[in-house]
C-alpha cells in the first residue's frame, strides 16, 4: 500500500517517505508510527499502540513518544488551510488529521528482493561482527559500506559500519592503532544517531566508539542514553560497564549479568573495578565465574571473550599462587591460534606474565623468550618491548631510544597511562622502583578520573606490593577513582 497526503507519498513496503518525488530520512522507528497514523487517517490511535509499533515491547517513557511525534511533525511542516497532519487528543491519543489517498501495487519478485536486500546484508554484517572474529569483522565492513552506498538514509548501516570500523580499531590497539578507522567509526555513528535518535543502538555504539576517541563525558552520556531508551537489553548495560568506571561499572555489569547470565566480559569488567580497589577476594570470584564462562564458549560462536584466564592468573600471583597462576596463563596461552579481535593481545599479555614468573626464578633467558613471544603476537608491544629492552640493555635489536619514541606516540595519541606504564616497567626491572611509582603517579594525578592504571596492583613487572613505600600513593589513587 501506497499512501499520498499533501506533497507526499509514503510506501509501506519499501518504508520510504517521499516529498514531490523526492527522499525524506526519517528514523524506522518514527516511519512505523507515521504508517500506523497514516493508515488509520482520521482514527484516534493510543499512546500504548504508538509505542508498541515502533518499539515492539521495550519499555519507554511517554517522552520517547512525545519526541518522536515532535521530530515527524518537524518534518512534514504544515501546510495553511488544511487539517494538521499530527492532531493531539488530550488523553486520548494521536490522529492524523489530513486526507490521505491510497493506492496498491504488485513488485515483482526481483523487485522485492531488491527491498530486501539492505536488510538482509544489515542481519548478514551485524553476525559477523558479533563473532568477534578479525576475519569477519573485515568482511562486515565491505558489507556495510555497500549498503551505505546503496541505502545512505538507512541508519542501521551508518550503526553496523561504525561497529565494524570500531572493532577493526580494536583489533589494533595494541599493535599500531587504526586511528582512521576510528575516526570514520565516530561520523558513522554520530550519524545512525541524527537519522534515528530513538535507537538505543545507535547511542550505546556512539558511547562505545566515543570511549574508544578518549571521550569520556560523551561516551557515559551517549551509553546512559541507550539504557533509558531501551532498559532490557543487555548490550547497552554492557556498553555503559565498558565505557564507565568504579561503581556504576559494577552496577552496569551486573545488570547485563542479570539479564544475560553466563556473560564473560561483564564478569572480567566487574573484576577490574575490584582489582583497582584491591579487593582481590571480589575480584577473583568474578574471575572465576567468568573463565567458566569463557570455557563454556562455543568456538566462533557471539560474543565470546578472551582474557579471564589470564586476568585471574595475575590475582592468583598477587596471592603468592604461582603455580595456579602459571597454569592460568598457559590455559590463556592456548587460545593463541584463535581469530578472536582481542587474542592476541591477551596472549602477549600472558606471554609478559610468564617472563616476569621467569625473572623471579632468576631466568633472564626465559624471560627474554617469554617476551619475544609477546612480541611475536603484537609486534608494537610497548610492555614486552620495555620489558625486553631492560633486561637486554643496549646488546638486543630493541634500545631505549626506540622505547622512548614508541611512547611518545602514545601520548601524542592521549594514551598518556599507557606509556607511563610502559616506561615504568623499564625502570622497576632496572630496579629503580622509586622511579616508576613516581612516573605512574605524577601522570595518574595529571589526567582525569577513569579506569587507567586499573591493572597496577596485580601487574607482575611493576611488582608494587613488593615495594609498598614508594607505590603505595599510587594505590591509594587507583582505590579512590574506582571507588
Amino acid at each position: 500500500m501506497k499512501y499520498a497526503f499533501g506533497p507526499f507519498e509514503l510506501d509501506a513496503l519499501s518504508r520510504r517517505l517521499e516529498r514531490q518525488g523526492e527522499p525524506v530520512a526519517v528514523p524506522d522507528r518514527h516511519i512505523d508510527i507515521l504508517l500506523l497514523l497514516v493508515s488509520r487517517a482520521g482514527q484516534v490511535i493510543s499512546k500504548d499502540a504508538l509505542v508498541e509499533a515502533a518499539w515492539k515491547g521495550v519499555a519507554v517513557t511517554d517522552n520517547s513518544l512525545e519526541q518522536a511525534i515532535s521530530n515527524l511533525r518537524r518534518i512534514l511542516g504544515q501546510i495553511p488551510a488544511t487539517p494538521a497532519y499530527i492532531e493531539t487528543l488530550a488523553r486520548r491519543g494521536y490522529r492524523f488529521g489530513a486526507p490521505v489517498t491510497r493506492t496498491s501495487r504488485r513488485h515483482s519478485a526481483e523487485s522485492l528482493d531488491a527491498l530486501l536486500a539492505p536488510h538482509q546484508a544489515f542481519l548478514e554484517g551485524r553476525a559477523a561482527l558479533e563473532s568477534f572474529d578479525r576475519n569477519a569483522v573485515a568482511h562486515a565492513c565491505g558489507v556495510f559500506e555497500e549498503i551505505i552506498r546503496s541505502a545512505p538514509d538507512y541508519a542501521p548501516a551508518h550503526l553496523g559500519f561504525a561497529n565494524a570500523l570500531a572493532l577493526r580499531f580494536e583489533s589494533t590497539r595494541a599493535d599500531r592503532p587504526d586511528r582512521s578507522a576510528l575516526a570514520t567509526a565516530v561520523h558513522h555513528a554520530t550519524e545512525a544517531c541524527r537519522l534515528d535518535p530513538s535507537s538505543g543502538e545507535a547511542w550505546a555504539a556512539l558511547g562505545f566508539i566515543s570511549h574508544q576517541a578518549r571521550d569520556a563525558e560523551r561516551a557515559v552520556a551517549a551509553a546512559r542514553r541507550a539504557t533509558a531508551l531501551e532498559g532490557d537489553n543487555w548490550r547497552h548495560h554492557l556498553r555503559l560497564a565498558y565505557v564507565s568506571w568504579g561503581e556504576e561499572r559494577l552496577r552496569a555489569a551486573h545488570r547485563a549479568l542479570k539479564l544475560l547470565p553466563g556473560l564473560a566480559l561483564a564478569h572480567w569488567l566487574a573484576a577490574t573495578v575490584h582489582i583497582a580497589r584491591q579487593a582481590f577476594a571480589e575480584a577473583e570470584q568474578e574471575l572465576i565465574a567468568g573463565a567458566e564462562a569463557q570455557d563454556r564458549q562455543d568456538q566462533g560462536g557471539r560474543f565470546t571473550a578472551v582474557g579471564l584466564h589470564l586476568t585471574l592468573g595475575l590475582v592468583r600471583l598477587a596471592a603468592a599462587d604461582a603455580a595456579s597462576a602459571i597454569d592460568q596463563f598457559n590455559r590463556e596461552l592456548a587460545s593463541a591460534g584463535s581469530a578472536h579481535i582481542y587474542a592476541r593481545e591477551a596472549c602477549a599479555n600472558a606471554s609478559c606474565a610468564v617472563g616476569a614468573l621467569q625473572l623471579r626464578d632468576g631466568s633472564t633467558g626465559g624471560a627474554g623468550a617469554a617476551f619475544d613471544r609477546a612480541l611475536g603476537l603484537v609486534p608494537g608491544h610497548i610492555v614486552a618491548m620495555a620489558a625486553r629492552i631492560a633486561i637486554a640493555g643496549d646488546a638486543g635489536a630493541l634500545t631505549r631510544m626506540v622505547l622512548d619514541a614508541r611512547t611518545a606516540e602514545l601520548v601524542e595519541s592521549g594514551a598518556a597511562i599507557e606509556a607511563a606504564l610502559a616506561t615504568a616497567t623499564f625502570e622497576a626491572l632496572s630496579g629503580r622502583h622509586a622511579a616508576a611509582a613516581r612516573l605512574v603517579h605524577d601522570t595518574l594525578s595529571r589526567t582525569p578520573p577513569g579506569n587507567g592504571g586499573w591493572s597496577v596492583p596485580v601487574d607482575p613487572l611493576l611488582d608494587a606490593a613488593a615495594h609498598p613505600g614508594p607505590w603505595g600513593p599510587v594505590l591509594a589513587i587507583l582505590r579512590n577513582r574506582a571507588a
